[in-house]
């Protein structure tokens, strides 16, 4: 029987080599989304850990647009650590708050292509299967060790045959 999408796309991103449903891998991912609300609690991670840099600038996206406008003095210093953050670690994707929602504008940039490991640090990342990619949200700590390696561990989905 042949392969399912994620098992070709995960695979394709396995440092293994393979990627076989059920199994665990360790795979190289394409691009890292994170908004304020995690984002916010991944940065003290990154310093726990020691990681002074991101893996790869140009494979990270930020994205301010759960909190806009911002509620209280809180959100909005959390808005400018991000800005900070972009702009000290060379990120070339950012998205302020006028820009539009981050599951949305990861397809309007071009951010998304077929075949693609996404991670983001929402639960609705999954919407960029809709565009052949393999996707997935991560919370803080996963997310904090993609943005420091650019690798995690997935494990590899079963699939289910469904006759209509």
């Amino acid at each position: 029987m042949g392969k399912t999408l994620a098992e070709k796309i995960l695979g394709n991103h396995s440092l293994e080599g393979q990627a076989v449903a059920g199994g665990i891998i360790e795979a190289e991912v394409d691009l890292l989304m994170t908004h304020e609300v995690l984002g916010s609690r991944i940065l003290p991670i990154l310093d726990e850990m020691g990681f002074k840099k991101v893996w790869d600038p140009s494979k990270v996206l930020v994205v301010n647009d759960h909190w806009v406008p911002a509620k209280d003095s809180q959100s909005a210093e959390i808005h400018r650590r991000n800005r900070e953050f972009v702009k000290q670690q060379g990120i070339k994707h950012f998205c302020d708050i006028d820009c539009g929602i981050c599951h949305q504008v990861l397809p309007e940039m071009g951010l998304v292509r077929p075949g693609d490991l996404i991670i983001g640090s929402d639960s609705h990342s999954t919407t960029y299967g809709a565009f052949n990619a393999f996707s997935t949200g991560l919370a803080a700590t996963d997310s904090a060790i993609i943005l420091a390696t650019g690798k995690n561990w997935f494990r590899v989905p079963h699939s289910m045959k469904i006759d209509i």
